[in-house]
């Protein structure tokens, strides 16, 4: 069953009348007030209309991917990386992280082959989920990848060959009936895992926000949408049919199809067999996301023209989210690559920025926009994984701050949201005669 709590929405018109009534109550009132005003993360993301929702309030989440958790968790000599990147990211604020729950064949995989798990991979899964349910982080946790990296889509279609099945294209991933068994028991294996730090069964655990069924879901041999759609549909069925807590996203870029031929403009010049808005519709998706890369997606525009491009897709989407979805919406991966000639710092600032100062827009009205995870957070020592992208706060003071403030600004919009409500609590006791 889905989580879903009625609550009212965010009112600046209520939340400014809430100000001056706090004016107005006694000193251990306020008091009272201020200390359970968002205190709490321990219980299950959840949705109401438009917005997350987490203990009674509205959940905003400044957040980060860091994809490779269960990878550094994995080998104890690397483990701190993984507590000191959880460190770094509360002491910035961020609340959410984005991390894969899968690694399919090749060197040291989580699934050797269908069915078959690397223990040791899986405690180090274990470890980072435990790690952020330390510092009172919430993961949305990727199912599969579309690309071959780590093994993906190609991987399973290759197993599926293996055991004689005729298919050749990788896209035959959502279709091929093996296929998608080989990938119903990946879903299943995962969502009844057994933490083996914490005893908790992921299903039952509140750490974890959301499932993503794919990072990046693409299928080009299908333009028309509806092998994603009828593939977002069975899997998103199956996902529900196993886990009733958590939220569910399909992992998408945000590129428009068919059913919105007219918002088709806004692509980059090149479509992947995905649909925003009817994607985004099938039940069982809780929730939309959207990736912007306009460094990758225009790499013949100049830096001006990819600032533009990323101002109009951030602000388009989060009007559909709001118009016509009329659900929340994450920007689950945003950056800006240092590996580009003429690149400098302040070019990164200004996606942050502009990112940010978007959602917070969205956000302070009471619309849908629910936060965003920057790509990638990094920590000292981790020069492998450098892809151009990353952040490393301590290396970057001026994203660093960037990044903070967002949170801060977030917080403080739940912070009030749940002050009024206490004080509702507060004057119906306060009416009744009875002490709280």
């Amino acid at each position: 069953m889905k989580m879903t709590i009625e609550r009212p929405r965010l009112d600046l018109t209520r939340l400014s009348f809430l100000l001056i009534l706090l004016t107005a109550l006694p000193n251990g009132a306020v008091l009272l007030l201020a200390e359970g005003a968002g205190a709490g993360r321990d219980g299950f993301v959840a949705t109401s209309g438009v917005h997350f929702m987490l203990d009674g309030s509205p959940f905003y989440g400044n957040g980060f991917n860091a994809y490779w958790l269960m990878f550094l968790g994995s080998d104890p000599a690397q483990r701190s990386k993984v507590s000191l990147a959880f460190e770094e990211a509360t002491s910035h604020g961020l609340t959410i992280g984005r991390a894969w729950a899968f690694s399919d064949g090749g060197y040291s995989p989580l699934q050797y082959s269908p069915g078959s798990y690397n223990e040791q991979m899986f405690q180090g899964l274990d470890f980072a989920v435990s790690e952020a349910r330390k510092y009172r982080v919430k993961l949305v946790l990727s199912l599969v990848n579309n690309y071959e990296t780590l093994g993906g889509k190609k991987q399973y279609v290759e197993w599926a060959r293996s055991q004689g099945r005729p298919i050749w294209s990788d896209d035959d991933f959502f279709t091929d009936p093996l296929v998608k068994t080989f990938y119903k028991n990946h879903i299943k294996t995962v969502l009844t895992r057994r933490n083996t730090v914490t005893g908790v069964v992921y299903k039952d655990d509140p750490t974890i926000m959301a499932w993503e069924l794919m990072n990046e879901i693409r299928c080009p041999s299908d333009q028309s949408g509806r092998t994603v759609q009828a593939w977002i549909t069975e899997m998103a069925s199956y996902v529900k049919s196993i886990d009733g807590n958590h939220l569910l996203e399909a992992g998408l870029e945000g590129f428009y199809g068919p059913s919105s031929a007219q918002k088709q403009w806004s692509n980059p010049s090149f479509l992947v067999g995905t649909d925003f808005i009817q994607d985004n519709q099938i039940p069982g998706i809780d929730f939309a996301t959207v990736h912007s890369y306009p460094d990758q997606w225009l790499t013949t525009s100049d830096y001006e023209s990819q600032l533009s491009f990323l101002r109009d897709w951030v602000s388009t989407h989060i009007q559909d989210a709001q118009i016509t979805l009329q659900k929340p919406i994450l920007f689950a991966e945003f950056g800006k690559t240092s590996r580009e000639s003429g690149y400098s710092p302040s070019q990164r600032d200004q996606f942050f920025s502009t990112v940010y100062s978007a959602i917070y827009t969205s956000a302070s009205g009471g619309g849908v926009a629910a936060g965003s995870m920057f790509w990638q957070l990094l920590t000292e020592g981790m020069d492998s994984y450098r892809d151009g992208y990353e952040v490393v706060l301590s290396e970057s003071p001026t994203t660093a701050s960037l990044i903070k403030d967002q949170s801060e600004k977030l917080n403080k919009i739940r912070k009030m949201y749940a002050r009024l409500r206490d004080l509702e609590i507060w004057r119906k006791a306060n009416k009744k005669g009875t002490k709280i």
